[in-house]
């Protein structure tokens, strides 16, 4: 692995999307998926954001695991069973355009909503996980952006704030442990996806120790604005010819 400038943005392009994830709970990986197939492709960045985002769901449950909501978690688990295998034939194909055009859509959209916030009055039934869950496990297959959906679902269900961070890990865990799963099977560990997951491991873990601090060190309507402008703008990049 040759430390040129792309190797050296990998780490640090992690850290961000990593301090994001240990603030809020979420959102990792539409910081990371973005930039890192801009330098290294659909079929590396995705792997390696997968390892990263169960890297830090697993420091997150470690201490919040007692506020998971598992009513909620196992029926979005169960029903993104049936959608990461569709998932992966959209990222194994021939469709990395496609898959790219789709990220920049969902990143933008999830964008969008965090940026505007609509009020949402309605409660949904719980049963509903499993519709949510099933294209939720189609996105987490293709493109680690099984966020949006299960977030979505948790708003609608107006989950409690104190439980919220923690369910989200409820469901990222196994769900992550599957996609990682079906990433080996489909031939994506590579060498380099290793490589780079070891040499970015030390700023998973700077950051998850910053992360908690971001907050306080910033206003968290700030600190959610800017990082969704990013999304926008290295979206449009992504997609622009």
């Amino acid at each position: 692995m040759t430390l040129d400038w792309v190797t050296l943005s990998i780490p640090m392009v992690i850290f961000v999307a990593t301090i994001t994830r240990a603030a809020f709970g979420f959102g990792g990986a539409l910081v990371a998926m973005p930039l890192l197939t801009l330098t290294l492709g659909i079929h590396t960045a995705t792997p390696l954001v997968a390892l990263i985002n169960n890297t830090s769901s697993i420091i997150i449950l470690l201490s919040s695991w007692r506020e998971v909501n598992m009513g909620s978690a196992w029926r979005l688990v169960v029903s993104s069973l049936l959608g990461i295998p569709i998932g992966l034939i959209f990222l194994t194909g021939a469709y990395e355009g496609t898959v790219k055009a789709c990220l920049a859509v969902i990143v933008v959209a999830f964008a969008l909503y965090n940026l505007f916030k609509p009020t949402l009055t309605r409660t949904i039934g719980q049963n509903m996980a499993f519709v949510f869950g099933f294209f939720a496990g189609i996105l987490g297959g293709a493109y680690n952006a099984n966020g949006p959906l299960v977030v979505a679902y948790g708003t609608l269900r107006h989950w409690p704030t104190d439980k919220f961070r923690a369910t989200l890990q409820g469901y990222f865990f196994p769900i992550g442990l599957l996609i990682l799963a079906g990433h080996a099977l489909a031939g994506l560990w590579t060498v380099d996806v290793l490589r780079y997951y070891l040499f970015s491991l030390p700023f998973v873990f700077l950051a998850h120790l910053v992360g908690s601090k971001v907050t306080h060190m910033m206003p968290t309507r700030r600190f959610e604005l800017s990082v969704n402008i990013l999304l926008i703008i290295v979206s449009v990049m992504m997609v622009a010819p």
